[in-house]
């Protein structure tokens, strides 16, 4: 059965107010890694597995962040955590946008959003990712498409890989760092060879 983007749009949209509603950290996605019990290994469950990994590395990395935090950066010609965090919040756009099929449109102007805001949109959109990927045989599909002023351009998915989804592991790591130099450490619970958080 094929959905139409506006039906998706909407779906993505209801599913990210009803994530808001929640004060609750353990209701965002990406508290721990899923469980998956015998799952085949093919092109779409490894990539799945790989961006649930991103997405529990960023939820912990992005946890209890501070203005100071927010806000710190190493030198003045450096991006603040806030700064990398609107770019992981791009890049998860682009992860996302590939699988729904539908453009990442840089003509549309994006609204304003706090923190917390861009921490849920973003592991939501990791998380609606990895669901559609997950039960994917065909990852081809999926490719990349931008919508520039200029025009627009399109990649195939191999380049997802390579691209936004290895950037965002790396800036998510980038923030991991940033926040302990700024004095406020990420959690010593988190595991991430078993993706889990310790009891």
């Amino acid at each position: 059965m094929k959905y139409s983007p506006f039906f998706i749009i909407v779906t993505l949209i209801s599913f990210n107010v009803m994530a808001q509603s929640s004060n609750e950290p353990q209701e965002l996605p990406y508290y721990e890694v899923p469980d998956y019990d015998k799952v085949e290994y093919t092109a779409g469950t490894v990539t799945a597995r790989l961006i649930d990994g991103l997405g529990f590395r960023y939820r912990w990395a992005t946890e209890n962040l501070r203005e100071e935090d927010l806000n710190y950066q190493v030198t003045d010609s450096s991006r603040t955590i806030i700064q990398t965090i609107d770019h992981l919040l791009g890049l998860s756009r682009v992860i996302v946008n590939s699988t729904l099929k539908v453009p990442t449109d840089f003509t549309q102007k994006q609204p304003k959003l706090t923190y917390e805001e861009k921490r849920i949109e973003t592991l939501n959109n990791f998380k609606n990712a990895s669901k559609i990927l997950m039960t994917s045989s065909v990852i081809e599909d999926y490719k990349i498409q931008f919508i520039f002023t200029g025009g627009e351009s399109q990649y195939p998915f191999w380049n997802n890989i390579n691209g936004p989804i290895a950037d965002a592991i790396w800036h998510s790591g980038q923030i991991a760092t940033l926040r302990r130099a700024s004095g406020n450490p990420m959690s010593k619970k988190v595991r991430f060879l078993e993706g889990k958080i310790e009891d």
